[in-house]
């Protein structure tokens, strides 16, 4: 299942989520450092890429920092068995908990998390206005940071992307407007369609996912979530859950009336 839109309208212009996509469309597409230019993120400078996200390490052993090693393909850290030398040069640890919130690691990394952040940021906003939205991302991209490090703290595995923050508004979502519509790309083996679905059903589906997705990295021997953070997901989501209450003080109003409007086509 793939949303494209959903219909509730916004009463006010998104500001806040309008600037966000752009911040992390601007930094992706003019500060990351590259190497080249494909589609997979393949083309990004790896060693920066790694300076700029979370490396649970980091977190779990201050002090000591990570780097890309180029010759065994995998991130290095001090005072990890057999590592010698000082990396390069780096943001100190807790920026980077605020960096890697703007740092992706390709083009459709990037297009998939702006997608959902436009879907469901404009009207989690609405709810809530500018600055609250603001504290309310942030916080949903801390929570979700926070559950990645709980359960791998160990790991050297940067983690990276607007995602843990964007499951947060999903949470926030979810629970202001369960009944919304939103339009959605089925697939269905080789063929696909586009139908309308209820927002419980297609968000309610995408976290039953990442639990499940979750919990089989865990269950995986090799350790294998696919580069993955699955647990960011369900760390900002639960935290989005959590906070709304919070920090919503209205709903759409055609919302409540039983009203809004079908997806247009």
């Amino acid at each position: 299942m793939f949303p494209i839109k959903d219909n509730i309208p916004t009463e006010r212009f998104p500001l806040v989520t309008v600037a966000l996509i752009i911040i992390n469309c601007v930094v992706y597409l003019f500060l990351q450092k590259k190497s080249g230019v494909d589609f997979s993120g393949n083309s990004l400078d790896q060693s920066s890429l790694t300076h700029y996200s979370v490396v649970p390490y980091e977190i779990t052993h201050w002090g000591k920092h990570c780097d890309f090693d180029p010759g065994s393909g995998q991130v290095a850290c001090q005072g990890q068995p057999g590592t010698t030398g000082r990396p390069e040069a780096q943001l100190s640890t807790p920026f980077t908990v605020f960096t890697s919130m703007f740092t992706h690691g390709g083009l459709l990394h990037l297009a998939g998390n702006m997608l959902f952040l436009w879907i469901f940021g404009n009207n989690v906003e609405d709810s809530m206005g500018k600055l609250k939205f603001i504290i309310f991302y942030l916080l949903g991209g801390l929570a979700a940071l926070g559950l990645q490090i709980a359960v791998d703290p160990s790991s050297t595995g940067p983690t990276l992307g607007a995602s843990g923050a964007i499951a947060a508004v999903l949470g926030g979502y979810i629970l202001l407007y369960p009944r919304a519509r939103v339009l959605t790309v089925v697939f269905i083996i080789l063929f696909f369609t586009v139908i309308e679905v209820p927002a419980l059903v297609v968000l309610g589906i995408w976290i039953v996912e990442q639990v499940a997705f979750g919990a089989y990295g865990l269950s995986d021997p090799t350790g294998s979530g696919g580069g993955v953070a699955y647990f960011a997901h369900i760390g900002g989501f639960v935290a989005g859950l959590l906070l709304i209450r919070l920090f919503a003080t209205r709903r759409n109003p055609a919302y409540l009336a039983g009203g809004p409007p079908r997806v247009a086509t």
